[in-house]
């Protein structure tokens, strides 16, 4: 019996590394699916990133999002940082989505870096729209991103509207760079359709959470 599309993927990663936990490897997808990408150490995962997931899927009218839980944020001090599998189970038990699907496959293939990471996902699921997810907080720091321009040529972007960062993040280096690339939110639901590089600024959510923040908050309360 042919395997469906939509499982083919995941059995050649599961015949190409057999000793590879489930959740280190890409997801399950089919060509012509609309597939969000939101990154981050989810250390802890919290309410803003479902509503931001949330918002991105309806807005840009996606068929899955992946949260990507990665090994460590090059940017960011990372010693206090849970573990990898604490880390995902956590994410998964907040997400409880059928839509959102939480992987560690970046330390599957060995990356640290977005531009790696994004690279290899559109070599290996060829037809599938992918679109980068991130809050207003990282556009404003995304020009310290390793590759952040070449990132911005692979997939189109969608900055979620974030309470405080909002702010300035639309005076930064990056959105200056790529400010005639803007797409304008009234036709975010074409932004997947988009050749790269493109880019949305997604209004409506004002969260102030923040997992550096709750992070924080927890070594303090250790420290007491």
């Amino acid at each position: 019996m042919p395997i469906p599309a939509l499982q083919r993927a995941a059995v050649e990663e599961t015949e190409a590394s057999p000793r590879i936990p489930d959740f280190y490897r890409i997801p399950p997808f089919a060509p012509g699916q609309r597939i969000g990408l939101f990154g981050g150490t989810f250390d802890p995962p919290h309410e803003a990133h479902i509503a931001a997931c949330l918002l991105a899927m309806k807005r840009l009218q996606l068929d899955q999002v992946w949260w990507l839980v990665t090994p460590g944020n090059p940017l960011k001090d990372t010693r206090d940082l849970a573990p990898l599998e604490r880390r995902i189970a956590g994410a998964r038990a907040m997400a409880r989505h059928p839509r959102i699907v939480v992987t560690g496959l970046e330390a599957g293939i060995g990356v640290r870096f977005t531009y790696d990471t994004i690279r290899h996902l559109t070599a290996r699921c060829p037809g599938v729209r992918f679109v980068w997810i991130m809050g207003a907080d990282n556009l404003r720091s995304f020009h310290r991103w390793q590759n952040w321009r070449d990132i911005a040529a692979l997939v189109p972007i969608a900055v979620v509207d974030r309470l405080g960062p909002s702010l300035y993040a639309m005076g930064s280096t990056a959105a200056h760079a790529l400010g005639r690339y803007r797409v304008p939110e009234r036709d975010a639901v074409l932004l997947a359709d988009h050749a790269p590089p493109a880019w949305v600024f997604l209004h409506g959510l004002k969260s102030p959470l923040s997992s550096t923040a709750l992070r924080a908050a927890r070594q303090s309360r250790k420290s007491h």
